[in-house]
């Protein structure tokens, strides 16, 4: 035996030392973990009905012209003025206002354009640059080496080939530096008003998913699907309203489903409220 150390004596009682402390201890996390689960529950949670049900009702068709009617519907409603929110004062600088918008905000390109529009006021002023001169304008929105050389391109050949007037044209616009269908049917729907096809953004793409209008995830897939389901004079509003809708209520995180008029319309299985079945395959 270690020298000073005494050993430990069992109890009198016949009992193990410790076993009602113990119990007690047990007893008081017990109590513990079930307030801090009680604390986490939600305040508003989503109704019984909705959150058991996770199949499609009898009978639904996501894509029934019904559906698509009463979403059309209930969008010129909420957003009956909805336009593009990129500020342009001709086809060039809402071309050029739309190749900055990829992979940035519509804000911060209106941030940007006033001071570049001034510089460079024409497609000749533009055409006249080497792209790493236009570099340090427009680095603030993002991949400012390719969007350079993608926007002195398509000036230079606007002024080469098109007079330096911007096509109205889809193919014409499609052979331009930097332009795809979206940048292209932006252009001809906002200045043109020709709806040759649904712009597809990251909002489209995400909402369109969400209504489960599509079950694509490519772009040019998506459009097709939208172009079958809504009617062609609906394809240039309804992209803007669906842009403002993605930007003010069904955003990317924590969508705001009790403000939203879609709501009962809509399965999707991120919602963060929801008076209908929700939809397992109903994915942004």
């Amino acid at each position: 035996m270690v020298r000073g150390i005494t050993p430990r004596q069992p109890a009198k009682s016949g009992r193990h030392e410790g076993r009602a402390t113990a119990a007690r201890a047990a007893q008081s996390r017990g109590t513990s973990r079930q307030l801090r689960e009680g604390a986490r529950k939600p305040t508003a949670p989503f109704p019984k009905s909705a959150a058991k049900a996770v199949g499609a009702p009898k009978g639904y068709q996501p894509t029934s012209p019904q559906r698509v009617s009463e979403m059309l519907k209930r969008l010129d409603q909420t957003y009956p003025g909805a336009t593009c929110a990129l500020h342009h004062g001709n086809a060039w600088e809402l071309l050029v206002a739309t190749i900055l918008s990829a992979q940035c905000t519509d804000v911060r390109v209106n941030m940007v354009t006033p001071e570049l529009f001034r510089k460079y006021p024409t497609p000749q002023a533009f055409a006249a640059l080497r792209p790493e001169q236009l570099e340090p304008d427009i680095r603030s929105t993002g991949f400012f080496r390719n969007k350079s050389k993608s926007l002195v391109g398509a000036a230079r050949k606007l002024v080469d080939e098109f007079d330096s007037q911007v096509p109205e044209d889809m193919e014409k616009l499609l052979s331009l530096p930097g332009v795809a269908r979206k940048t292209a049917n932006v252009v001809l729907g906002t200045w043109f008003g020709k709806a040759d096809g649904v712009v597809v953004d990251t909002h489209v793409h995400r909402v369109s998913r969400r209504l489960e209008l599509t079950t694509n995830t490519d772009p040019q897939k998506i459009e097709q699907d939208l172009m079958r389901l809504i009617p062609r004079e609906k394809w240039i509003i309804f992209s803007h309203q669906v842009i403002w809708h993605g930007r003010k209520l069904c955003i990317a995180r924590r969508p705001k489903c009790a403000e939203c008029p879609l709501e009962t319309l809509c399965h999707a299985a991120d919602k963060t409220w929801s008076t209908v079945e929700i939809h397992k395959s109903a994915k942004p």
